[in-house]
């Protein structure tokens, strides 16, 4: 019965393409072989035109509408006119003069001083810039930003950035002790990580951002030379942004997967249905920044290795307590170079390696790897260029003293780190769960606690810290605020005068669980509630000028500028 039935089918089929074919050659009967062949070139152009508008695009055809839609939508001159005098009023909330006052009788520094200054008066002018800092982050009030900061670490790298203040490692036969730190604090860092002795390596960079970048970087310019013209690379939603900025410097298509709406743990089925004949780079995060929860690179790894297809570990924030965890005390998955088919991993030694602002690692499996990541202009005037990231000359200063603070915790050192550290965060968790009203977002598994609500909006708990001296991390896609725990965190008292903390502000709320939040939780809430990401853009970029605005130019007067 199925065989004839089949067989109908087919029939069906054969009579359904005849009777198509001989509709199509009737058509062309009066049509002459060149309009045939013009009227197939054109076909096929439009065709190519539509798939490319379609899908070879960096972003994907529901964005490109909706920006569409938006940017005409605000050019009609009622909406214009509505949305410009709302703008004006935001954008004055971002602005320097209400972001960033100055203390009375401070003024900007417009030009350069006709005479310079001696030690004296410079230390003068720092210690009153200095008074403008009103956030005690030595007390642990700062969530991540300051991850080591005490006396003795601080006299020690100063010390040594001290001796390495003029050096530069683009002149290595100039710094041949700089090279030597540089290329030990690179091997140091490919052991932690369980890389081949021999083969593993990697370089030092100015910061977690260049890490990425650079190996976003690698495996375009691999992808390229496999003859893969539009790289895409596969990235979960949480991680971090650094990856959308790589993909948008180096034309790559970033195809972002969700993650598990309970454990926050990359989506490992949408990262495999994600894949295409273009995919150069799968990634995961030990730990995400949003959520502290560790991807699963085991899984991430396997599919790697199945479509041969390079792996990278953003390991940017644990970086430096994971190889420390299983000594710590604390159990968690393999996620380094042990894991089959990891190919490179981002870590920043300026977090949880306690090293100064702006260094970072990125390693790779294998020098082939990294040969993919350098720079070479041999036909340059000026003679052969070559470096092996994006920066010519660097501070070699901030190299000597990364190799210091590696060097002067050593592996007990930075087990005693990782376990205070660990042992608070868990101890925060666990205390913010007997809270009624908020709740943790996943299992955090390393240093950062991230804390939503059902029954309130969670921007008022941070605006309520915040007047409690607290500063934390707010986040978006959903709304939450996290505290990444730090050394400062692990002083006495601290830990419990956060959990008191929270407990009072939440209680407060609660009073009145729908009144809406007010000051700088308002305007997060309101950046993410936008439906024209355009907009956010726009008071983003406001934002970004406030750094950098110093007023209005004024005669200068004697005294601090």
């Amino acid at each position: 019965m199925m065989e004839i039935n089949l067989e109908k089918i087919l029939a069906q089929v054969l009579m359904t393409l005849v009777s198509i074919k001989d509709k199509v050659n009737h058509l062309c009967l009066d049509l002459e072989a060149w309009e045939i062949i013009l009227f197939t070139i054109g076909t096929l152009l439009i065709c190519q035109w539509g798939h490319s508008v379609l899908f070879d695009h960096d972003k994907s055809i529901k964005s490109r509408l909706a920006n569409g839609f938006f940017y005409y939508v605000k050019r009609l001159p009622v909406i214009r006119t509505v949305v410009r005098n709302k703008m004006d009023d935001v954008l004055h909330e971002v602005s320097a003069e209400k972001l960033f006052q100055l203390k009375p009788g401070m003024t900007y520094m417009q030009r350069l001083p006709e005479k310079g200054k001696n030690e004296i008066e410079i230390l003068r002018d720092v210690n009153e810039y200095l008074s403008l800092d009103v956030v005690d982050w030595k007390k642990g009030n700062v969530s991540g930003t300051v991850y080591g900061g005490s006396e003795e670490l601080t006299d020690i790298i100063t010390k040594v950035y001290h001796k390495f203040a003029w050096s530069n490692p683009l002149h290595a036969d100039v710094f041949p002790a700089l090279r030597k730190m540089e290329a030990e604090v690179v091997k140091i860092s490919c052991n932690l990580f369980h890389g081949d002795p021999e083969k593993s390596c990697g370089c030092v960079t100015s910061g977690g951002t260049e890490s990425i970048m650079l190996a976003c970087k690698t495996y375009r310019d691999w992808a390229y030379e496999k003859g893969i013209s539009k790289p895409e690379l596969i990235c979960p939603i949480s991680a971090h942004a650094a990856f959308e900025k790589a993909a948008h410097c180096f034309r790559m298509k970033l195809i972002h997967i969700p993650v598990d709406a309970v454990t926050r743990k990359a989506d490992i089925h949408a990262m495999k249905r994600a894949i295409t004949k273009n995919t150069c780079m799968l990634m995961g995060s030990t730990p995400q920044f949003p959520h502290g929860v560790l991807d699963p690179i085991v899984e991430i790894a396997e599919l790697g290795k199945k479509y041969g297809i390079p792996v990278h570990v953003d390991a940017c924030l644990g970086g430096f307590l994971l190889p420390f965890m299983k000594d710590a005390g604390y159990e968690i998955p393999p996620c380094d170079f042990a894991v089959p088919g990891v190919t490179s991993i981002s870590a920043d030694t300026h977090k949880y390696g306690y090293a100064p602002k702006g260094s970072s690692v990125v390693l790779y499996s294998s020098k082939k790897w990294r040969h993919y990541q350098y720079f070479v202009s041999p036909d340059w005037q000026g003679g052969i260029y070559a470096t092996p990231m994006f920066a010519g000359s660097r501070s070699g200063a901030i190299v000597a003293a990364c190799w210091a603070s590696l060097v002067h915790f050593g592996r007990e050192g930075y087990v005693n780190n990782t376990r205070n550290i660990i042992y608070t965060a868990r101890y925060i968790e666990n205390g913010l769960k007997t809270i009624p009203g908020i709740f943790i977002f996943g299992k955090p598994e390393m240093s950062v606690v991230a804390v939503g609500s059902l029954d309130f909006d969670i921007f008022r708990l941070s605006s309520g810290l915040v007047q409690r001296g607290w500063n934390l991390n707010s986040l978006q896609f959903p709304p939450s605020i996290h505290l990444c725990c730090t050394m400062p965190h692990t002083r006495p008292g601290v830990a419990d005068r956060f959990i008191t903390d929270v407990r009072e502000c939440v209680s407060a709320i609660m009073e009145n669980p729908t009144a809406k939040t007010t000051g700088a939780g308002a305007m997060y809430g309101m950046a993410q509630s936008l439906p024209d990401r355009s907009i956010v853009n726009e008071i983003s970029t406001a934002f970004i000028d406030a750094l950098y605005d110093t007023g209005k130019e004024k005669a200068e007067v004697n005294g601090l500028h």
